[in-house]
């Protein structure tokens, strides 16, 4: 990274912290994949994109599934197509670049721009998945086996994987990217995010709800703590109702479970956990 290049920043949108600032600018200097870990609703999908329109560049996402292979990342060769066109006498057939289709990673590397290249929750593919892209991520190229062409990237782009650590990634691909893991935000941090979201909210309420959510995630044995998407989820409903900080503020103590819970707590497991603590409050 030259030092005539923009600096990545928060944007209107994304308060990113110091530490993550300097995570994305020292991968672009090392040019290495950022490799992004954090609790699910942290802010890592969004990430890419508040980097893209920070350094005003095009976004490229390529979304992992458990069924995703790396090389359809890289192309794929459509050889029943091709066989039926050739039963069906069609011209096509004679190149096989017609059948050939390009991938996420082949469209990130002949981008005229600059792009960010967002690979989505790599941990959710086959544990092969990340090695299997190790030689195209470090060279920045692929062979195309069918065409006998290599397709290089002309302008190296910006990647950022994202992981929710649902496998563990293999030693050799995690040496080959700068790794950051974005902390849960504290109070004064998700204040800033929840004024991003909603400029004009009324400040009482804001403090009466982040003691809520702050309490409901150290409880002990909670399934899934509340994230900062599910936070925001929830102060737009509390908005949209208009239901008083006093509500909040003077609520039964005992029902240990907050208004409009369901954008907070997601399985019932974790619903008659908060049950048996208020009855035995009660008790």
């Amino acid at each position: 990274m030259s030092t005539q290049e923009n600096k990545f920043e928060s944007t209107a949108q994304y308060i990113a912290t110091d530490d993550l600032k300097l995570a994305v600018n020292a991968a672009r200097i090392l040019q290495k994949p950022l490799l992004v870990k954090g609790e699910p609703g942290t802010g890592k999908t969004l990430l890419a994109e508040q980097v893209a329109q920070s350094l005003g560049l095009k976004l490229i996402t390529w979304h992992i599934k458990s069924t995703t292979k790396a090389q359809q990342g890289l192309y794929e060769y459509d050889a029943v197509s091709r066989l039926r066109d050739s039963q069906l006498g069609d011209d096509r057939v004679y190149e096989i670049a017609n059948y050939i289709k390009p991938g996420k990673l082949w469209e990130a590397f002949t981008s005229e721009e600059r792009c960010v290249l967002l690979i989505d929750e790599i941990d959710k593919a086959d544990i092969e998945f990340p090695n299997d892209l190790l030689h195209e991520l470090d060279k920045m190229a692929f062979y195309v086996y069918e065409t006998g062409e290599t397709i290089a990237a002309t302008q190296r782009p910006i990647v950022i994987i994202t992981s929710n650590n649902e496998k563990e990634l293999p030693d050799a691909f995690l040496r080959r990217c700068f790794f950051h893991y974005i902390e849960f935000p504290d109070e004064a941090t998700m204040r800033q995010i929840i004024d991003v979201h909603f400029p004009n909210i009324n400040h009482t309420l804001v403090s009466e709800a982040l003691q809520i959510f702050f309490k409901l995630r150290d409880i002990p044995g909670l399934k899934k703590p509340p994230s900062t998407s599910e936070l925001i989820d929830w102060l737009r409903l509390l908005m949209a109702d208009e239901v008083p900080e006093d509500i909040l503020r003077n609520r039964d103590r005992t029902a240990a479970i907050p208004p409009m819970y369901g954008a907070l707590i997601k399985n019932e497991q974790d619903v008659q956990l908060l049950e048996r603590l208020a009855f035995m409050s009660r008790r």
